[in-house]
């Protein structure tokens, strides 16, 4: 195995299992952020350079921003952010479930027969590819840009309709 995918599998995977263990929405955010980061980096990797852009594009620009802005925006206090401890019960259930996904994809992957042959790539170079992707597809492009706008304005709406603190003039 390469060294350069080493380091990008142990900062990807390392960086998700950290966020999932910890207790502060903000860091688990950002640590999400370096996950998809690395994803992106494995894209580059792979040689698909126009996924990496995109990957950073997508979920590195925009969906960790409106990640970030709905819990900012729905938090009251600093001490929302920090979350009770996790019952012994509930990780336990989380565990299993997680094992039990994690089983049942690893026997897909096994039972899955591999071609003898791989399939030359196609000649698409990236400038093809995003030519394709602004020509016939740009209206689905438009319409991930308006649900993420929309997610955005949604997380300030629910942090808006908070009751204004009662003044003594307004008594």
């Amino acid at each position: 195995m390469n060294l350069a995918l080493l380091i990008i599998a142990f900062v990807m995977l390392g960086s998700a299992a950290i966020a999932m263990g910890l207790r502060n929405l903000i860091h688990s955010a950002l640590l999400l952020i370096a996950s998809w980061a690395a994803i992106a980096a494995f894209f580059l990797w792979a040689g698909a350079e126009f996924l990496a852009f995109a990957q950073v594009l997508v979920y590195v620009g925009a969906v960790s921003m409106v990640v970030l802005f709905a819990v900012l925006l729905t938090r009251q206090s600093r001490l929302d952010l920090n979350l009770a401890p996790v019952p012994f019960g509930r990780a336990l259930g989380a565990l299993i479930a997680g094992s039990a996904v994690a089983g049942i994809l690893f026997g897909a992957i096994l039972g899955t027969p591999l071609p003898a042959a791989a399939a030359p790539p196609p000649g698409l170079t990236v400038r093809q590819l995003g030519l394709q992707l602004m020509g016939t597809h740009a209206a689905a492009l438009l319409v991930v840009g308006v649900i993420l706008t929309v997610a955005l304005l949604g997380a300030i709406v629910l942090a808006s309709n908070e009751a204004a603190p009662k003044t003594p003039e307004a008594r």
